[in-house]
């Protein structure tokens, strides 16, 4: 496959996934701050709305930018700044923009169904812009991104040919739904682990998290318990029946590159090891060592992991 096709679609893949999490985590900080206002006792209750929505910025990667256009963190602005902001190249209508270019350039290696899932949401994402942050649309608006996503990756897991282009669409996705598992872990890591870990803003921040990768259901179905810390974190990084853990997205990432590595000839570079290593150590894992070592310096690791493996398969796939 010729290396322009596969960036294509790894970063198509990339694209939409980013954009229905985006819009999952708004969900959860909108919850939240909706879940203060109407006890009348955010700080007491949930923690103070700015911190909400700052933790956001931070679990996207978007503060830097943010920081950089805005004085002061606001919901309004932080809203803005993630679903519609022509400055924010990772804002959901960039985001949908970027996917939707991406699959253009490579249409042909495209099913009629994931082509049309794309410019329909490109189409529709033009004329719901204008409105998409207004108080009374946005949770409909937020409600239709997600459900788009999980159209388009419906389209490519029931049409698409297991071939190399479909393994670049899933590696991007698995990638960037690891990056976006860790991130939000490593934003409410104090809920986890340490002192802040306890009561009822606690609590409120576990099952937020839950909800933000739609797992407080499966939390329930494995566990069979009310909501503890240590099992919310064992479900999110190391329980393999969850699609969103960090082990079950690094176990895709490291099959697909074997795939890959297997049809082009057994040729593999640093970007296999990487994915391996990073696989084997969260199936090896166990949670209690992961806490008595520190959640947020774990998870740094792993986001830090992330970064280097994007940038090694970018230069042994995607730009030869």
């Amino acid at each position: 496959m010729l290396s322009r096709t596969a960036e294509s679609l790894y970063w198509m893949g990339r694209y939409t996934e980013r954009a229905g999490n985006l819009a999952r985590g708004m969900q959860v900080a909108l919850r939240m701050a909706g879940l203060g206002e109407s006890l009348g006792v955010l700080e007491e209750s949930t923690g103070d709305s700015a911190d909400e929505w700052t933790s956001l910025l931070v679990a996207t990667g978007a503060e830097p930018g943010f920081r950089a256009e805005h004085a002061e963190v606001t919901p309004e602005a932080v809203i803005t700044w993630l679903a519609v902001a022509p400055k924010n190249p990772s804002s959901i209508a960039n985001c949908l923009e970027a996917a939707r270019s991406n699959g253009r350039a490579v249409r042909t290696a495209l099913t009629v169904d994931m082509w049309e899932a794309l410019n329909d949401t490109w189409r529709e994402m033009r004329l719901l812009a204008p409105t998409a942050t207004d108080a009374d649309r946005l949770p409909a608006f937020l409600d239709w991104v997600r459900a788009r996503t999980l159209l388009f990756n419906g389209a490519a897991a029931d049409t698409m040919l297991r071939d190399d282009g479909w393994r670049f669409v899933h590696l991007g996705v698995m990638l960037e739904r690891a990056d976006n598992t860790a991130r939000l872990l490593d934003a409410k890591h104090a809920a986890l682990d340490g002192p802040e870990s306890e009561g009822a803003v606690a609590y409120a921040q576990w099952q937020a998290l839950l909800r933000s990768v739609s797992a407080l259901r499966s939390y329930q179905w494995v566990y069979h318990t009310r909501l503890q810390p240590k099992l919310v974190a064992d479900l999110l990084i190391l329980r393999p029946e969850l699609p969103r853990s960090l082990l079950a997205c690094h176990r895709r990432v490291d099959q697909v590159l074997d795939r890959i590595a297997e049809s082009s000839g057994g040729r593999r570079g640093e970007c296999h090891r990487l994915a391996n290593d990073a696989y084997v150590r969260l199936r090896d894992a166990r949670i209690e060592d992961i806490l008595a070592g520190g959640l947020h310096d774990f998870l740094t690791q792993m986001i830090n992991r992330n970064l280097d493996l994007g940038r090694e398969i970018a230069d042994f796939y995607l730009h030869t």
